[in-house]
């Protein structure tokens, strides 16, 4: 049975870029915790909230399929591609061959790990040049896979990122 690890800001994730995925996987019976690094109730950047189930520190990735990274101000508030622990779980879990996912500004943690060089991924545009300095080959589609990387360029691309995650999972 797959399971899914969203990872959202500690303030200010995208509502839509956590919901709507996390509601399609839960609608497809598949398992989804949210992980950030604190375990009291998040506010999402239009007014929705969640309340973390695990802190990033205790994310064990061997019980996960894919890994989604969610965007929205909180992620370039907060500089998460600067973040060790936001950089290192995008890292393991690309090295353990899960999926691993990011939308909107998130892309930015992938590149910050590395595993985008010489990979195709997309981005809010806000990210674009960030994503080249690291090695990324920018696409402006809304999402983007490149083996088991798939990338998303905002929050009207959130159902059709899910679809493409579930696809994977489902292959």
């Amino acid at each position: 049975m797959a399971k899914i690890l969203m990872v959202i800001a500690p303030k200010h994730f995208r509502d839509e870029e956590l919901f709507v995925p996390k509601e399609f996987f839960e609608s497809k019976k598949i398992v989804v915790d949210v992980a950030s690094t604190t375990k009291t109730q998040v506010h999402g950047m239009l007014g929705k909230s969640i309340t973390p189930k695990l802190l990033i520190s205790e994310v064990v990735l061997d019980e996960y399929s894919a890994v989604v990274f969610v965007g929205g101000i909180g992620v370039e508030d907060n500089k998460l591609y600067e973040s060790p622990e936001y950089v290192n779980l995008a890292k393991k879990a690309y090295l353990k061959a899960k999926i691993v996912a990011a939308i909107c500004i998130a892309p930015k943690i992938l590149a910050s790990a590395g595993i985008l060089k010489n990979k195709k991924a997309t981005v809010f545009s806000s990210g674009i040049e960030y994503l080249r300095t690291k090695g990324a080959t920018v696409s402006n589609q809304d999402v983007v896979q490149d083996g088991m990387l798939i990338t998303a360029s905002g929050p009207n691309a959130a159902k059709k990122f899910a679809e493409k995650i579930y696809d994977m999972l489902s292959s």
